[in-house]
């Protein structure tokens, strides 16, 4: 199904070609040939980058849901996609920060920001880090660095255009040179996040039981939270903050492999994969010849489910 999704992404659009064009620009590539300049350095990197964030954004979701043991976790849900969009804006506009690495690392440093400052406002008070509690903490800093973000825009009206894409959500127009970036972090937080599944199992049965088992809880919170921000910051700095795929994606992986972080992992990179894929299709034929950006798409589908699982949870 991924690879059918990347086809279509490759081939569909405001100009459709066949699968002879798109397989002679792959592997018979004639720089004389306006379509396959197209495909090759358009179509293939928008496919490309869709799959690499929606697999890293719906393997945070799950880590950050596995870690919290709540079902409503998620980076653009808990402050950490807006507070790492707040940082690149804020590079960008005051401090005109430019180039690709160095944007990363803003990018990154601003995702730690965020997760710091929910850790600490969920975790004040007697009864600790609870499920609700992480979930204030997380619109309060969401709300925050949205109110910041929009500040930088007001007092700098003439950078709108230059940041406009983080702010939206979008992998239209996105350079290869992004993703060539990025995808080594990506390549090595998707491994990471398999490699602790099994530590992860052990600690959604309830810290008590781990710690009864030999497990080193602070050792393997830290290497969570260090994979989710690496995940969702590198998703940030290339596409903005694209929402509810973190939410989404681990339910759907849960409910065909159940509730072991082994399978649900690697489902969850897959299935993010080829959620955002299609969202980025969809997106093209709404307002065919505009497109909408992708972030829309998915908060289209997101926000529906998002309500569900709260009216499930709160009915529990």
């Amino acid at each position: 199904m991924l690879l059918l999704c990347l086809a279509a992404s490759i081939m569909l659009g405001a100009t459709n070609y066949s699968w002879g064009t798109a397989w002679q620009a792959m592997f018979q590539y004639n720089e004389a040939i306006p379509e396959q300049i197209i495909i090759r350095t358009t179509r293939v990197p928008r496919a490309l980058i869709a799959a690499a964030v929606g697999a890293s954004l719906a393997v945070a979701g799950a880590l950050m849901q596995a870690m919290t043991r709540n079902p409503l976790a998620a980076p653009s849900v808990l402050g950490i996609n807006a507070s790492a969009t707040f940082f690149l804006v804020a590079a960008a506009l005051v401090f005109s920060v430019d180039g690709l690495y160095p944007l990363l690392s803003v990018s990154f440093l601003g995702a730690s920001v965020g997760a710091v400052l929910v850790y600490a406002l969920g975790a004040v008070g007697r009864d600790g880090l609870t499920p609700l509690k992480i979930i204030l903490a997380g619109s309060a800093i969401t709300a925050l660095f949205s109110s910041f973000t929009q500040t930088l825009l007001v007092l700098n009206k003439q950078g709108l255009n230059t940041v406009l894409f983080w702010l939206t959500g979008s992998i239209a127009g996105r350079s290869p040179d992004l993703l060539i970036a990025v995808l080594p972090f990506m390549l090595a937080g998707w491994i990471a996040a398999v490699l602790l599944a099994k530590d992860m199992n052990l600690l959604m049965m309830g810290e008590e039981t781990a710690k009864g088992m030999g497990q080193r809880i602070a050792f393997v919170k830290i290497a969570i939270g260090i994979l989710i921000i690496v995940l969702a910051g590198g998703s940030v700095s290339v596409a903005g903050p694209i929402g509810f795929i973190g939410i989404v994606i681990p339910h759907i992986a849960r409910f065909i492999t159940g509730v072991d972080n082994r399978w649900v992992i690697p489902y969850s990179a897959l299935l993010g994969a080829i959620l955002l894929i299609i969202a980025d299709l969809a997106a093209r034929f709404v307002m065919v010849p505009e497109e909408i950006p992708v972030g829309v798409m998915t908060a289209v589908v997101g926000a529906p489910f998002y309500i569900y699982i709260a009216r499930k949870g709160i009915g529990k």
